[in-house]
């Protein structure tokens, strides 16, 4: 009788063991499902009421602040170990400045000449450009044409005209938009001069910064406030490093690369390259496209001849330039990537494309720090939750 209520006794323990292990399961799920539902209906919420739009505008005019923001959160690893070795934080400061505008300085001097050359020689050929391009099509079309299935010629005119039109509205409307580009540009430079000043002063008191906030959490929050900026840092930081290093390495090789095979303003088109390469997978094709149809515009040698640079260089970046420098950086499934670009230019545009990898990843480390510590999705083994 005794044997059986100790029997009795541990399979009642035992099952509600994992009554109570299956009901945390189920409470952790629900939060995380009441998380996503939540992100989802501010993000319906957001573009419904247009809130975007307002965003953007309020982003625009504290841009400078956020510029300053960045700089300073770009340069603060380098001051802070200045500051260890001995060296008042405000000559730190002015050390990081120095090298910042040195750098700035040498990219002016070497590439803005050629780059602004190459710009007014462009838009100078550009309806000879939009002529080649009307050829070229023409051309195509006439050795495609089959006459079974469409109007080849009513198909030849329509594409003519159109890119005739649009080549003559861009010739008539280029002293405006010159006039535009420099307006955007003034603007943004005093924009980054701003940033600059800002930056100056939110480096030099950027641990002070920390220190407050530090301060105001409660005791039992600090490590964990401080293991979760040093993970989000780290990361964003090796992030934002390496893509600039894979950034200037594609420009330089694709210079190269589109010089070698013909193109008129190489440095133009490899600079676009370069800056839609920060999109991930789809950023190199869609930089690659200008130069390709520019490049057949020229000759079809050239052309083919743009694809194999093209072709030359994403091979460099996926087999040597992102495993060596970027690595496993980010951590993230190539899947996840894509799904979060297709996400977020939904609602975003292609600012949205820009800033997915960054948001994902970081996602990711927040809910990784938080699992680790609450066990959302069980992955952590607890002992008995019951006992004798």
């Amino acid at each position: 009788m005794f044997r059986k209520i100790i029997k009795d006794k541990e399979i009642d323990i035992t099952s509600l063991n994992q009554i109570l292990k299956t009901s945390k399961k189920i409470i952790n799920i629900g939060y995380f499902m009441a998380i996503i539902a939540i992100i989802l209906l501010s993000t319906y919420l957001i573009k419904e009421w247009k809130l975007l739009k307002i965003l953007g505008d309020l982003l625009v005019v504290i841009s400078p602040i956020f510029i300053g923001i960045l700089i300073a959160w770009a340069f603060d690893p380098l001051v802070t170990n200045l500051q260890k070795k001995k060296v008042p934080r405000l000559l730190g400061s002015l050390i990081a400045y120095v090298l910042l505008l040195g750098v700035l300085f040498l990219i002016a001097y070497i590439f803005v000449p050629q780059l602004l050359s190459q710009i007014k020689s462009f838009i100078t050929r550009a309806p000879d450009i939009f002529q080649d391009i009307s050829n070229f099509v023409m051309n195509f079309i006439k050795k495609t044409d089959t006459g079974n299935f469409i109007n080849i010629n009513n198909l030849k005119n329509e594409i003519a005209n159109n890119i005739t039109d649009f080549g003559a509205k861009i010739s008539a409307d280029i002293p405006t938009y010159i006039f535009n580009v420099g307006k955007v540009i003034f603007n943004a430079g005093v924009n980054f001069i701003l940033g600059l000043m800002i930056g100056f002063y939110l480096l030099y008191d950027f641990d002070k910064f920390n220190r407050t906030i530090y301060g105001l959490l409660p005791e039992n929050a600090k490590d964990g406030y401080k293991e979760l900026t040093h993970r989000i840092n780290t990361s964003l930081r090796n992030y934002i490093q390496g893509l600039l290093l894979v950034m200037f390495l594609v420009f330089i090789t694709q210079t190269i690369g589109l010089t070698l095979a013909g193109m008129e303003a190489p440095i133009v088109f490899a600079l676009f390259c370069a800056i839609t390469d920060i999109i991930p997978y789809f950023g190199p094709y869609i930089g690659a496209i200008p130069a390709i149809i520019v490049g057949f515009t020229i000759s079809p040698i050239t052309g083919i001849c743009v694809i194999i640079s093209i072709l030359v260089v994403q091979l460099l970046e996926n087999n040597f330039y992102q495993p060596l420098i970027m690595g496993h950086t980010m951590q993230l499934h190539p899947v996840t990537i894509m799904i979060g670009l297709l996400i977020f230019q939904h609602f975003f545009g292609i600012l949205g494309m820009v800033i997915a990898t960054p948001v994902i990843a970081t996602l990711k480390v927040l809910f990784t720090f938080f699992n680790e510590r609450y066990n959302f999705i069980g992955k952590k083994e607890n002992a008995k939750i019951v006992q004798l």
